[in-house]
């Protein structure tokens, strides 16, 4: 999970002076125009797409092109969290921030060349559900999907949420509740009715609209300040007036410019930023299933493929367009965004820790003239709304497909639906819930547990589907303790780093050596090495897994299918009948859907005969369309052949892995210049 702040947004109803303009009519006549281009885009995404199947709800009927993908999975990643604080890193400390992002550049192609083959071979629809698949009984899926919501609901949700809500109420003076419920009833209405499949092309109108504003920011800003010379002298000359003149508090740090950074002494250590930020990056790209099921619903492999390589092409624009301005933001405007004294900081946006999260709202409503403020404000609107509805429909994918199927194991279809869709509901109120908590975190604390889960949650979750997907001898056993003893190790620095933590930088560093001196990037190497070794010792002691459990579930038997179809051929046993050989809970499943088909009807309506016009349009909007009465079951479909799904034309193949060389080259060369 990438986030970049080093403080929660500060609360502005303490005081509202650090953005003193409101939006002029000519900005709300933008934002108007944004909500119907987006509610348009929902309805038409609505009428488009088959939404009343586990398929065409989940994953948007798997029938998705590269483009779409690509950018879905770039903004379900850049939330409003992430303008604010990439942008407030930058002003914090310089670029260093950004190699989240160009570490992002490469894991997501990772992504589209090694872990999807496995994932579409499996046939999976959920995270915990291949992780099942792959060892067998419940115990690893239920704990996998209920920490998966957990991270959902109380770090994703609650920073997005958070910071889109302020910036609104900074803009229109709204009560911050207000603000939060008018997004979520807008995000929940099209993504309870469009499932997957409108959430993925209202992400490729946010997308747009995301670029085209914030690149029209960067350009203000650079003119604002002088240009890319006047940039790299300014900054650290940037020091406000007011500030201890015993402590560094308030000096821009000298390596502000360099990527990599001391091993011991900086925030962010070189050996930490290659190795412990990839693990947790490979579970972010890799194995979350709000940036998984993206890809899951390409009509094909070489699909994938194109959506992670739009999107990595697209993970280079953060930098320019988010960072950078920030840093620009404490030149132009450095007594308050980048204030020293506490009492001066609880003045200027009412959080003693600093204010350098007010960086990107402070350009937006200072730089921009009426009408492009408008547009800014739709820019953040369209971050927050795109992650949330991602999350929202990721975290109801996991709901409903690994916790409810699992309580409920005959449900039907029909039932399924239902569920997905009330969950959705459910997290809505959460959300709300939850914004008092965040509220009352004033003092950074909450930014330190957010990362914490970040840091310590995911690499031991990373290291067992690593292990699963490469490695045939891994057993249920050892995956199932390697994520005890992992998560235990975690938990037990979480809650270390809660209760010490990181002191002001005029106040004495008291802390635990163990906290004091073990980065928390260094903390995910240790956590990654203990998992792996407990994974291997246990798996290796253990009997090792049956045919089932690896035959077209790991790297090396991802073609099983595909070579028993041969080999049935080859007997004379025709494709259908190969195909044909489902296991039965696919069997069952389709059985189930074919039979609520059937008795719709009845089922809903306890009679005989057709439903009202009312009704029918609550369900078309619901997305629950049912047959009329009389109509002859279909039977349903066959399969997809796992071959079709994996293969791959030899002249887009060529093209594809030579756009692989060229973007794996470009990230290289980025973080390498900057190094």
């Amino acid at each position: 999970m990438e986030t970049h702040t080093t403080t929660p947004f500060p609360t502005p109803t303490q005081n509202a002076t650090a953005v003193p303009n409101f939006l002029a009519p000519s900005d709300i006549v933008v934002l108007v125009l944004y909500f119907v281009f987006v509610m348009a885009v929902g309805l038409w995404s609505m009428w488009k797409t088959k939404r009343s199947t586990v398929d065409g709800y989940f994953l948007a009927g798997k029938n998705m092109v590269w483009w779409p993908v690509g950018a879905s999975l770039f903004a379900s990643n850049v939330g409003s969290g992430h303008f604010i604080g990439l942008a407030g890193s930058g002003a914090a400390s310089g670029i260093a921030a950004t190699a989240y992002e160009w570490n992002g550049m490469l894991i997501v192609l990772l992504l589209g060349w090694v872990f999807l083959p496995i994932y579409i071979a499996s046939r999976v629809t959920t995270m915990p559900e291949y992780l099942q698949s792959r060892f067998g009984g419940k115990r690893i899926q239920m704990y996998i999907a209920v920490l998966y919501l957990f991270i959902y609901i109380f770090t994703k949700i609650s920073v997005d949420l958070y910071a889109g809500a302020v910036f609104i109420q900074q803009a229109l003076r709204w009560n911050l509740y207000l603000a939060v419920v008018l997004l979520l009833v807008i995000t929940a209405v099209y993504t309870v009715a469009g499932g997957l499949a409108a959430v993925i092309y209202t992400d490729t109108l946010q997308t747009v609209i995301m670029l085209i504003g914030a690149i029209i920011l960067t350009g203000f800003s650079f003119v604002e300040v002088g240009g890319w010379d006047a940039l790299l002298e300014k900054y650290p000359e940037a020091i406000p007036e007011i500030r201890d003149p015993n402590t560094t508090c308030g000096i821009p740090r000298a390596d502000a410019f360099r990527l990599f950074r001391d091993p011991v002494t900086s925030d962010l250590p070189w050996p930490g930023v290659i190795i412990g930020m990839t693990i947790p990056s490979i579970w972010y790209w890799c194995t979350d299933q709000v940036i998984v099921q993206r890809s899951l619903a390409a009509k094909n492999l070489l699909h994938a493929k194109g959506g992670s390589l739009l999107a990595s092409y697209l993970k280079i624009m953060p930098f320019f367009i988010m960072l950078l301005p920030g840093m620009i933001s404490r030149i132009l405007f450095t007594d308050e965004v980048a204030c020293a004294d506490p009492d001066i900081c609880n003045e200027v946006c009412g959080n003693r820790v600093g204010c350098t999260d007010i960086a990107y709202p402070k350009l937006v409503m200072e730089l921009l003239p009426s009408g492009l403020r408008g547009l800014m404000m739709a820019v953040m609107l369209a971050a927050l709304m795109s992650s949330l509805t991602s999350i929202f429909n990721s975290s109801s994918t996991i709901f409903t497909m690994d916790v409810w199927k699992s309580l409920r194991h005959g449900a039907s279809e029909w039932e399924l639906m239902i569920v997905g869709r009330v969950f959705v509901l459910v997290l809505v109120v959460v959300s709300v819930l939850w914004i008092p908590l965040i509220q009352a975190a004033q003092g950074g604390q909450l930014f330190i547990y957010i990362q914490s889960i970040s840091s310590y949650l995911q690499p031991p979750v990373c290291m067992v589907f690593m292990a699963g997907c490469f490695w045939k001898r891994t057993t249920e056993m050892g995956a199932f303790w390697g994520l005890i003893v992992g998560l235990f190790m975690g938990c037990v620095r979480l809650v270390l780093d809660f209760v010490y933590p990181i002191p002001l930088c005029h106040e004495t560093d008291s802390r635990p050596e163990v906290v004091k001196y073990v980065h928390y990037l260094y903390f995910s190497m240790i956590l990654s090495l203990v998992t792996i070794i407990v994974t291997v010792t246990v798996s290796l002691a253990t009997e090792k897994p049956s045919e089932d459990q690896i035959s077209g579930l790991t790297w090396s038997t991802r073609f099983d299918s595909v070579k028993k179809r041969s080999a049935s051929v080859e007997a004379g046993i025709s494709v259908e009948q190969s195909q044909s050989k489902l296991p039965e809970e696919e069997q069952n499943s389709s059985g189930d859907a074919d039979q609520v088909k059937r008795g719709s009807l009845s089922t809903v309506d306890g009679k005989v005969g057709g439903v009202s016009r009312l009704k029918s349009a609550f369900l078309w909007v619901c997305g629950m369309e049912r047959e009329e009465t009389g109509s002859c079951p279909q039977a349903p479909p066959l399969p997809v052949d796992t071959a079709c799904l994996l293969e791959e034309d030899p002249n887009m193949r060529h093209f594809v892995n030579g756009n692989l060389i060229v973007c794996m080259s470009v990230a290289v060369f980025l973080i390498g210049y900057w190094a």
